[in-house]
């Protein structure tokens, strides 16, 4: 009995050990990087975005983990010189905080961008979707067409999943207490020591910016609710995958997809091309590249997202 209460009391150590490490630097990592924009309430959540420039909108939807800071750091601005630009952390994701009673479902999360784009009396604005916000810009544009006046995917989830890509493999947990227990304990120092693997496949065969950690915000992702909400969104992410891929061949606006060859956490032939066989309207390009376009290669991004914005606003004035 005595060996085994003194097994508890390091276990106990331990724990408390791995909490308190998680939460001073989820404390550091919030005093580091302060939300850059504005807040909306939206059924319980508090939605961050950033909204810049003048001219006709641009919404931008970022992927599985990441936040805002994906678009503002290669490509926001470019836009941004003759377009309003609407930069949105999704929920739980970045700044932006969503209770844990809140569904995480794709439809879900499509209302709530729907309900900030028609608060905000934006005119169908042109949806920019990157990876598993492509996705959802196709639940919005399917869902909510009023607020969808075009759509540029990149490197856009289009296809439900059965396996989890192996970086993500961790994230793939279906108790939401263990989920919990996970994001407060092991995660962080496991998410330490496995950043190099990850990044290199989410960013390969294109190297990892130096400045990812910081200038795009990557550090965000180490906070427990990052964890949390990040396993969340890819453990509801097939729910509405399924009912989404039927609304392919009726989406009536603009659409344009971008796709590296060499992506290794998507693939263009599922995503890109086969998407292309139910939606035959849609613009695909392919180019040399990974997975993280926005970030490693801004100039064709801001091609594809000007010449289907230009798409958009011709058919609205012919």
């Amino acid at each position: 009995m005595t060996i085994l209460l003194v097994v508890l009391a390091i276990l106990a150590l331990i724990v408390a050990g791995l909490v308190g490490f998680t939460a001073n630097t989820a404390r550091k990592i919030e005093a580091a990087f302060p939300p850059p924009g504005r807040f909306m309430e939206i059924d319980g959540q508090r939605i961050h975005y950033v909204d810049q420039g003048q001219g006709p909108a641009i919404v931008m939807i970022h992927g599985l983990g990441g936040n805002l800071m994906h678009y503002s750091y290669a490509l926001a601005d470019r836009l941004a010189k003759d377009h309003r630009v609407l930069m949105i952390d999704r929920p739980g994701s970045g700044h932006s905080l969503r209770p844990k009673d809140r569904p995480a479902n794709l439809a879900a999360q499509a209302e709530t961008i729907a309900t900030l784009i028609r608060k905000l009396e934006l005119d169908r604005p042109v949806l920019v979707g990157h990876s598993l916000g492509g996705a959802l810009s196709l639940t919005i544009a399917a869902n909510h067409p009023d607020c969808a006046g075009a759509v540029a995917l990149i490197a856009p989830l289009t296809h439900a999943r059965q396996e989890v890509p192996p970086a993500f493999k961790g994230l793939e947990i279906a108790s939401r207490p263990l989920r919990t227990a996970v994001s407060w304990t092991i995660a962080l120092p496991l998410s330490i020591l496995n950043s190099k693997k990850v990044l290199g496949f989410v960013f390969g065969p294109d190297p990892v910016p130096d400045d990812f950690p910081t200038r795009a915000g990557g550090l965000l992702g180490l906070r427990p609710k990052a964890f949390y909400n990040t396993s969340s969104d890819l453990m509801a992410v097939n729910d509405d995958m399924p009912a989404v891929m039927q609304s392919y061949g009726a989406i009536a606006c603009p659409i344009g997809m971008l796709f590296g060859r060499g992506d290794k956490l998507l693939d263009y032939r599922i995503d890109g091309e086969g998407m292309k066989q139910t939606c035959p309207q849609l613009d695909l390009r392919l180019m040399e590249g990974g997975h993280m376009l926005p970030l490693t290669a801004p100039e064709p991004c801001e091609t594809l997202i000007r010449d289907i914005a230009a798409r958009r606003y011709a058919a609205a004035a012919a």
